[in-house]
């Protein structure tokens, strides 16, 4: 049967048609409670992420609860990016800049961009915050980041998005496919915060 998240799960006894056991599984630092639910109908092996944020792993014909581990075991990056979908999209439809949030963009994005290059282990050369107009940020060849103060507005996974973007070019200055491999290991939610800039017709940071 086709396999396509970490945890040491005790023999549990076997239970009737339908009827469900929960657990917890971990993936990388984040934990979900996981539910098994076998179904005699189903063909495959079936991974599904509930509103709750509680997954269902459905167990067909056949199927064994380890193989059913494994299977979710190997999903937990697809589980990460459809997290990081969903919330993004219960965000607003879309945030009306409003120009009073500028001191408060001035003192939390530079804080922002300084944890995560700590983090990530990037050496800023320095950083400003700026009012323009069609571009998130810029990365100069020197090192120093520009912000656009509007990024306060944003949700904190694309506000790290963009951060995290121009932290990247501090390694790779354009956007080779190197520089998405990059951006990929620090970043893996780019593609959903990409789409949430594109549905809102807000420009991108190059």
């Amino acid at each position: 049967m086709p396999f396509q998240l970490s945890l040491i799960f005790g023999k549990s006894p076997a239970r009737p048609q339908g009827q469900s056991a929960r657990d917890v599984i971990v993936v990388g630092r984040h934990q979900w409670p996981v539910t098994y639910v076998r179904h005699r109908r189903a063909k495959h092996y079936i991974l599904r992420l509930a509103d709750d944020g509680g997954l269902r792993v459905t167990i067909p014909r056949g199927g064994s609860r380890r193989d059913a581990e494994r299977f979710a075991k190997g999903k937990g990056a697809w589980i990460e990016r459809e997290q990081y979908r969903r919330e993004l999209a219960r965000s607003e439809p879309g945030p009306n800049w409003d120009a009073t949030e500028r001191p408060r963009a001035a003192r939390e994005l530079p804080a922002r961009l300084l944890e995560l290059a700590a983090r990530h282990g990037f050496a800023v050369a320095g950083m400003s915050v700026r009012n323009q107009r069609s571009r998130w940020g810029s990365c100069s060849p020197s090192g120093r980041i520009s912000l656009n103060w509007r990024l306060v507005q944003t949700p904190p996974l694309v506000r790290d998005y963009v951060l995290l973007h121009e932290l990247t070019h501090l390694a790779v200055a354009n956007h080779s496919p190197k520089f998405w491999r990059a951006l990929e290991a620090v970043c893996p939610w780019h593609r959903e915060a990409r789409a949430w800039l594109r549905a809102r017709h807000i420009p991108g940071c190059d």
